[in-house]
């Protein structure tokens, strides 16, 4: 008992060390280093998960490449006993990040290198971890230095004899020279940008996938819930063991819900998925074929077939909760708690129907502003960051009493939404008072626009998005106007509902974007 309080207690430190090393860190040097923390329960899910796959018999030998402040370890300690643990080591690059971690674990017999792991020689073999997991830096192949790509390239094909594309993240790197080190039979979990699926250069990673170890499971975050919700890109979570696939395996393949309860599921041949170019259409469509795409449909077709639209972000207080970067400079707010979000539209250019991204995810706009959104309790935020504390107390006597504000726990929490594909705005005035924006960025939005989110049973098309913005960008504008409501002083408003109920004329384009469900006679 006395144990187990103990990690509890050491649990609790590690989370408020976490906040107050980000908040030292701006959210762009995060980006650029691919730094984003595992949230606790994530990082539970994947242990407990390897650890089933484990068994309860083999030895855990323990290895995180990419430690950070040991979200992974203080999972580990929570989910098995600590007489099975047969060694622990971590690997963390980054001084601000390790040196206070190597304080924070200092009574366990753990070996924590403040050193770049792609850089350390393997052990032998009988030394070897038999439980990998590592959520690794997701730093794009155009900040690797030339010199360190190639000696990356050379490192991942000398452990697997799989070489990597130049295009390839700092991820895949770590993921490959991570075969070196492990043990025949051993278990690894990975959190990694899901992108890997789809794209030219995942080739590498997905030959090695089923090619050199037995790949257990797959499981792909829905873009539009939160579960992994610090990272600017779509992740999934990759469960392999260190064997070669046995005939006939197959693999199972999750999307949406969490790991413990997906949204779907489907087990897949191993011998298909050589054969597939893009992983994401696993697992497959178990829901209802949508009635715009049979070709039997009497119904038309509206907006709400293809999106579900929401109003964005109603934060009780856009002023106090919505900031400038020179505000959250002037208060010495933590990234950790801050999330990009688009300015109204009167802040766009005249016209502008695209919002493109930096190599970070951020839009490409004169206005950034920072949404922010904490969670931790007022005794957990004076523990770990009193800035953070101190702006929200300034809000108490003007804010916390507001009516959307005194109806969350805690009141400066936020309504959560993912990054909207397309977004239009919510009223508007003159004679084109809507118009439909492309958003390419990960920046969430404001209560002023209506956020369409395209169905998860239509995802499947990749470029269906596009071709769906072309066409709601040629719209007579009167179409609109005459689906919304109209206001004194001429000022146009659309909900949700009615724009969801607009009618949608496009059959010659679903048949092209939709093959395979039988559109003819749409």
């Amino acid at each position: 008992m006395a144990v187990t309080l103990q990690l509890k207690a050491l649990e609790l430190r590690r989370l408020a060390l976490q906040v107050e090393l980000d908040a030292g860190k701006s959210s762009l040097e995060r980006n650029r280093m691919g730094q984003f923390a595992t949230p606790p329960a994530l990082a539970r899910a994947m242990v407990a998960a390897a650890l089933d796959w484990l068994g309860p018999v083999t030895p855990v030998r323990f290895l995180d490449p990419a430690f950070g402040t040991g979200a992974f370890l203080s999972a580990l300690f929570e989910l098995t006993s600590l007489a099975r643990l047969n060694g622990l080591r971590g690997f963390e690059k980054d001084i601000h990040y390790g040196e206070p971690a190597q304080a924070l674990w200092r009574t366990i017999d753990l070996d924590l290198d403040i050193a770049d792991f792609t850089h350390a020689l393997p052990p032998v073999a009988d030394k070897r971890f038999t439980f990998i997991v590592c959520n690794p830096p997701y730093v794009r192949h155009h900040h690797i230095d030339s010199a360190d790509k190639l000696r990356l390239r050379d490192l991942g094909e000398a452990a697997t004899g799989v070489r990597l594309s130049g295009m390839a993240g700092l991820y895949a790197h770590f993921m490959l020279a991570a075969h070196a080190w492990a043990a025949e039979g051993a278990v690894a979990t990975w959190l990694v940008p899901s992108e890997f699926m789809d794209v030219n250069y995942g080739i590498g990673i997905r030959r090695y996938l089923i090619e050199q170890v037995t790949l257990l499971r797959v499981h792909r975050a829905d873009p539009n819930q939160t579960e992994f919700n610090d990272a600017l890109v779509s992740s999934a979570v990759l469960w392999w063991q260190h064997t070669k696939p046995p005939t006939g395996h197959v693999v199972s393949f999750t999307f949406g819900g969490t790991i413990a309860a997906p949204s779907r599921e489907e087990t897949v041949p191993i011998a298909r998925l050589s054969e597939t170019a893009k992983w994401t259409r696993f697992p497959a469509l178990d829901t209802v074929k949508p009635a715009l795409l049979t070709s039997n449909t009497a119904k038309p077709a509206v907006l709400g077939d293809f999106f579900t639209i929401r109003r964005g972000i109603a934060t009780g207080n856009n002023r106090f909760f919505i900031l400038t970067p020179d505000q959250v400079a002037k208060h010495r707010l933590p990234s950790e708690w801050l999330k990009p979000i688009l300015p109204g539209p009167r802040y766009l250019s005249p016209g502008q129907t695209e919002i493109l991204a930096d190599s970070n995810g951020l839009p490409q706009l004169a206005r950034q502003l920072y949404l922010l959104d904490c969670r931790l309790s007022g005794e957990e935020l004076a523990r770990c960051s009193p800035e953070l504390l101190l702006y929200l107390q300034g809000g108490v006597p003007c804010v916390s009493g507001r009516y959307l504000c005194r109806h969350r726990t805690p009141w400066y929490a936020q309504e959560q939404r993912a990054p909207p594909p397309l977004l239009c705005p919510y009223m508007g005035r003159g004679r084109t008072p809507f118009r439909f924006i492309r958003n390419r960025s990960l920046a969430t939005a404001p209560n002023v626009y209506l956020l369409m989110y395209l169905r998860p049973e239509l995802t499947l098309d990749s470029g269906l998005l596009d071709r769906l913005w072309m066409y709601l960008g040629k719209l007579d504008s009167s179409a609109l106007i005459a689906a919304g409501r109209v206001y004194g002083g001429g000022l146009y408003k659309l909900e949700p509902a009615e724009l969801a109920r607009l009618p949608v004329a496009i059959p010659e384009l679903l048949c092209a974007a939709t093959q395979g469900y039988g559109c003819d006679g749409i």
